[in-house]
């Protein structure tokens, strides 16, 4: 009788917890000063949304919600990377600005530059 008490108090207190965590996460989103400020939003978004299943699968006593949550995860972390090389490769990256302001060296006349000098292995 007391445990029941116990925890549907205490899974109240995680999904207030939970839910203070989904607005200061969504301010940082709007707020974010830069993309990749936005993505770790998204990221943080889907951390949060793992913990709301969670907290229900143990609210609810039922097992299926935590499949569910694994398989978000699963989702989430795939959708970060796809999103950090979205970054990267559009160099939108506050390192990829500060590293384009430094002056590039100026090649030698005639030759190529390193990188389009090297030898492609496997027989092509």
């Amino acid at each position: 009788m007391i445990s029941g008490t116990i925890l549907a108090g205490a899974t109240s207190l995680a999904l207030l917890l939970l839910s203070l965590a989904l607005l200061m996460t969504m301010l940082r989103i709007i707020r974010g000063p830069t993309l990749p400020d936005r993505v770790l939003g998204l990221d943080m978004l889907v951390a949060i949304a793992i913990g709301f299943i969670a907290v229900l699968a143990i609210k609810t006593r039922f097992n299926l919600y935590i499949d569910i949550g694994i398989a978000l995860g699963l989702v989430g972390f795939l959708a970060t990377v796809a999103f950090a090389r979205f970054i990267l490769t559009r160099g939108l990256a506050p390192e990829a600005e500060q590293g384009a302001a430094v002056a590039k060296p100026a090649l030698k006349r005639g030759r190529a530059p390193e990188t389009a000098r090297r030898k492609r292995r496997g027989g092509r």
